[in-house]
């Protein structure tokens, strides 16, 4: 009867939306990773828009950016007794969220947590079979379904949304209606987010000016590449328009004076004519505003990266992943290194930086991969590059047989493209490490990377006042054993 009558007393009208950490607040400032880039959760900030345009109070905490948020989310919630809060999480990030949801389940009984993102969309049913701390799982797009779930109160009966049952059983019926005219959304509610806008950062060396911001303007990718997850959007491709583009970086100028924008899509120029009406909007009525984008090289060429570079393009992001061939092949749709080093040089022609995305450790990778991989990068006229550890994640097509290639030491906390959880057959984790470190240490030690560098200092101040800033972070983590870690 006591927790009937606590139950009652929640406010089904109010949620609260959380952004894990990933681990513990006190190595939060020993985290590189934050102090290199610090983006907004743009999921939840457009969650948080969508369900306040219907009536309910979303508020956004993000533990990334305030890690000492334990003591904030116990007090929001004892205060104002949310029926729900949400957490979004990738898979390192998971065990961070299941822990804040089973203190605020014990704190507010009646309370009921769910959790959305590609690590539990992929995973779907075994998250409750081996989570008690779960309530509900959103699979896939999630206006919509946590839309539904707030105005119902359970999840029952509800499409996209994994429940229990009377008995403990598992229930889950896919949604089978179209994905949302993207259009049709209100622009995120960045204002949920303390400190924004300067509390957050674009990578150093990544943007001219600051403040800057991060914005999503499509959903999907149609490729399918062995290391891509698709369980939240699929393989479908929906965008918003460029008069939608437009407005959204109008407004981010007008209201916290944004001055650089980067479009977090997996592929901003897959609609060339959408790309190209939004770049002459920027022509004829400037902004005084700059973007960055990621692009495959097959959706590119000479003239539209001109008219980019006329509308405020600053840095363009291309995925190599590897500089081998056969190992590219085995990973990657229209696997074309030549086509890649061709579409760079022309990026570059047209006066935009270029940064290459790649990856080490991918089932079947060598030393002579690596090497590879190596002469080919530092043969490119690159201005930056990341190179990731390569991480089979739940969701993706490696996922499924990845054991089979290699050893996979499945620790969730650890998957966060920072640790070699899987080793290829012939490779040990401490060479991937060496050939991790080397490769980077060859790359910022080339004259022209260095000389390039420099001229950051007039091209992008803000992040050399970064940089400075945390020059000894920076020197410990480049000359850090992290077979250790």
């Amino acid at each position: 009867m006591t927790t009937t009558t606590t139950t009652m007393t929640l406010d089904r009208k109010r949620i609260l939306l959380i952004h894990p950490l990933g681990y513990s607040a006190d190595r939060a400032a020993a985290d590189i990773a934050r102090k290199a880039n610090l983006m907004p959760p743009i999921g939840l900030v457009s969650l948080a828009a969508y369900l306040e345009e219907r009536g309910f109070v979303a508020d956004v905490i993000d533990c990334f950016a305030h890690p000492d948020s334990d003591k904030m989310i116990d007090r929001y919630v004892s205060e104002h007794r949310p029926a729900f809060v949400g957490f979004t999480s990738t898979t390192s990030s998971f065990h961070d969220a299941l822990r804040m949801a089973e203190r605020v389940k014990a704190l507010v009984p009646g309370l009921q947590s769910v959790f959305g993102g590609a690590h539990v969309s992929a995973l779907k049913g075994q998250i409750l079979e081996r989570f008690p701390g779960v309530d509900y799982v959103a699979v896939g797009e999630g206006e919509r379904i946590l839309c539904e779930l707030l105005e119902a109160g359970s999840g029952e009966g509800i499409k996209g949304i994994i429940s229990r049952g009377a008995s403990g059983e598992i229930l889950y019926e896919a949604r089978t209606d179209k994905g949302l005219e993207l259009d049709t959304l209100p622009l995120p509610a960045y204002d949920k987010l303390r400190g924004f806008p300067d509390k957050y950062k674009l990578p150093i060396f990544n943007y001219p000016k600051a403040p800057n911001a991060s914005c999503i303007s499509s959903r999907g990718c149609p490729y399918q590449c062995s290391y891509c997850d698709r369980s939240v959007f699929g393989r479908s491709f929906r965008y918003n328009s460029a008069e939608y583009l437009y407005n959204h970086m109008e407004q981010l100028n007008d209201i916290y004076g944004i001055k650089h924008i980067n479009f977090y899509d997996d592929q901003f120029t897959f609609n060339r004519e959408r790309v190209e009406k939004f770049c002459l909007m920027m022509i004829d009525k400037p902004l005084g505003m700059t973007f960055n984008c990621a692009v495959r090289a097959e959706h590119v060429d000479e003239q539209l990266c001109l008219l980019m570079k006329r509308a405020g393009c600053w840095m363009m992001s291309l995925g190599i992943e590897t500089g081998d061939p056969e190992l590219l092949a085995q990973h990657r749709q229209n696997a074309d290194l030549q086509m890649l080093e061709d579409t760079i040089r022309t990026i570059k022609r047209a006066g935009i930086r270029v940064k290459g995305l790649l990856m080490m450790g991918l089932p079947g990778e060598s030393e002579e991969s690596v090497q590879r991989s190596m002469e080919y990068v530092f043969s490119l006229p690159l201005d930056d590059f990341n190179l990731a550890k390569f991480t089979p994640f739940p969701g993706t097509p490696i996922y499924e047989n990845v054991h089979d290639l290699g050893t996979f030491d499945e620790d969730w906390e650890k998957m966060d493209c920072m640790h070699f959880q899987f080793v290829p057959t012939g490779m040990t984790q401490e060479r991937l490490e060496e050939l991790f470190t080397l490769f980077y240490k060859k790359h910022y030690t080339r004259p022209k990377v260095m000389a390039s560098y420099v001229t950051m200092l007039w091209k992008s101040p803000d992040s050399w006042i970064r940089f400075i800033k945390n020059f000894n972070d920076f020197w410990k983590f480049a000359n850090t054993d992290r077979r250790r870690a």
